[in-house]
């Protein structure tokens, strides 16, 4: 079997699956920003809690650490903070990207199997091309009603980010000076 037989058979299967890859997407794309609108609305930056993992990118630095290692455990504090508030917007950012491409695929393969089906029912006439491109449409739509909210709720989650970063910024100072301040065992 040459391989041009073999891509005609998988083209043949049509678009159901992919419609299926893209409700599968869709229902992760909306796990996503379920998680991502309770993580937003539970979690709260406070300075002990950068103060905290200062003290502990810290603690390999030694008894006294250098005013270079302090600020490199503040950069590290607020980058970990980042990285919790922008976990799995990539997925969302790269399925917006890609779900009408899937989608478009699938309308590719619809529009494949419409002519197939033509060829093998010439009777048919355009009744035949017109009921399989319709189908082969549907694709293109549903990759585009995955990607929309996908895109929507991306940006948001985005200027969220940006938000919550600022306050990271400002109490990330506050943390320094509890990184500074000397422990209750230390002042006995």
């Amino acid at each position: 079997m040459d391989i041009t037989a073999r891509f005609l058979s998988f083209t043949l299967l049509g678009a159901t699956w992919v419609l299926w890859l893209l409700v599968g997407l869709s229902v992760l794309s909306f796990a996503v920003m379920i998680e991502r609108v309770w993580y937003f609305a539970t979690h709260r930056v406070d300075a002990k809690t950068l103060a905290s993992d200062m003290r502990e990118l810290l603690s390999l630095e030694g008894e006294a650490p250098s005013a270079d290692a302090v600020n490199a455990a503040l950069a590290g504090a607020k980058s970990r903070e980042r990285q919790r508030f922008e976990r799995r917007l990539a997925f969302l950012g790269t399925l917006g990207s890609n779900a009408p491409f899937i989608g478009l695929f699938g309308t590719v393969l619809g529009i494949i199997k419409a002519f197939h089906d033509l060829a093998g029912n010439q009777a048919g006439g355009v009744q035949v091309v017109m009921a399989g491109i319709s189908e082969a449409l549907v694709s293109t739509a549903v990759g585009l009603m995955v990607a929309i909210p996908a895109v929507v709720a991306f940006n948001y989650f985005n200027r969220r980010v940006r938000s919550q970063m600022g306050q990271v910024e400002w109490k990330a100072h506050l943390a320094l000076e509890l990184i500074k301040a000397p422990r209750p065992a230390e002042v006995e």
